[in-house]
């Protein structure tokens, strides 16, 4: 994958930087990051796609990138001004969630479970089940590339800064998540393959250009949380909530691709997700977070906070794309990123 072409100044001045075309003047980006409206953050294209290519240095990076700016000071620092306008609006945005679920009583997992069952974000599974058309459904594919083909990956960093049980727990269901020893089975490869067969590119990145800013800050949500030791409660706890939104949806999800006629290979990846993450959403929920927090109390809040970003990003992505549907009718131009 090639450096994405940027959609406003703040991505410019990372894409500059990144192809040494200029150095990145950190004040002059810090006063254009300061200038985005903050209401607007989780759905500015700009801002999203500028994190999350200097996100990517810490994963795969890009072809035409030299490796050695992966931990280059001034491209840390632009990180962290973005950083913090997504952390910031995030909190913002779930404190009453959040809140809801530091004064509930009970244990952990089923206030977990409570703040699941209690979402009434936009139903985007029974939408792809019963009335989207293949168009539709293909083009709902195309978006969920920009994660699904590099599952788990955010996730894996958080393995070593765990302890004992919710440690062990994590990386029994990594070692699901990538395919149990066996390539053909890493989720990533599942949904190559599913895209291949509703007739996709399967390479990496290869949709990055026309996802939305609302797909890019589920994203960029997981490399947050993931690649900071003092959120490694909220990292847990939104891939608790992940887990816990998949088994139901990603069982609709199969037949709305079967209704519509596409290849039993398309429908094979979500298959897979109604048994394993069954299991899985026990295990990230009971055993990690819970774990967690009998551990140490005080990652508590954060937990609370990684479950409350998940729905609320899924919601806002979902209601975006069937708001789209609805409105024109039409499955032309980029969608929005949505729960499993």
């Amino acid at each position: 994958m090639r450096c994405p072409h940027p959609r406003g100044p703040l991505s410019t001045m990372v894409r500059g930087s990144l192809l040494r075309h200029a150095e990145l003047d950190l004040d002059a980006f810090t006063r254009r990051a300061d200038a985005v409206p903050r209401a607007h953050v989780l759905r500015d294209g700009d801002v999203q796609l500028a994190l999350w290519t200097l996100y990517e240095l810490h994963f795969r990076g890009f072809e035409d990138v030299s490796a050695d700016l992966e931990w280059d000071p001034l491209l840390l620092g632009a990180r962290g001004v973005l950083e913090c306008l997504l952390e910031r609006d995030l909190r913002r945005r779930t404190v009453e969630r959040v809140q809801g679920a530091l004064d509930a009583d009970g244990p952990v997992a089923e206030r977990i479970f409570d703040m699941v069952a209690a979402d009434d974000g936009p139903r985007l599974a029974a939408y792809l089940h019963r009335e989207a058309t293949a168009a539709q459904v293909v083009e709902f594919l195309r978006e969920r590339t920009v994660f699904h083909l590099k599952e788990s990956d955010p996730q894996s960093l958080v393995l070593a800064r765990l302890e004992g049980r919710a440690k062990t727990a994590l990386a029994e269901l990594l070692y699901d998540e990538f395919g149990g020893g066996r390539p053909e089975r890493l989720h990533a490869s599942m949904f190559a393959d599913s895209l291949v067969g509703a007739g996709l590119e399967s390479s990496y990145g290869a949709y990055l250009d026309e996802v939305s800013g609302t797909t890019l800050a589920v994203n960029n949500a997981m490399s947050l949380f993931a690649l900071h030791r003092r959120l490694r409660g909220a990292a847990m706890g939104h891939f608790a909530a992940f887990e816990a939104t998949s088994s139901v949806p990603s069982r609709k999800i199969a037949a709305g691709i079967r209704r519509v006629g596409l290849p039993e290979v398309v429908a094979a990846y979500f298959d897979e997700h109604v048994e394993a993450d069954a299991v899985h959403e026990q295990l990230a929920v009971r055993t990690i977070c819970a774990t967690m927090v009998e551990e140490a109390p005080g990652l508590e809040a954060d937990v609370f906070l990684g479950v409350a970003t998940c729905l609320l990003l899924d919601g806002l992505a979902g209601g975006e794309l069937l708001e789209r549907w609805r409105a024109s009718g039409s499955s032309d131009g980029p969608v929005e990123q949505v729960a499993s």
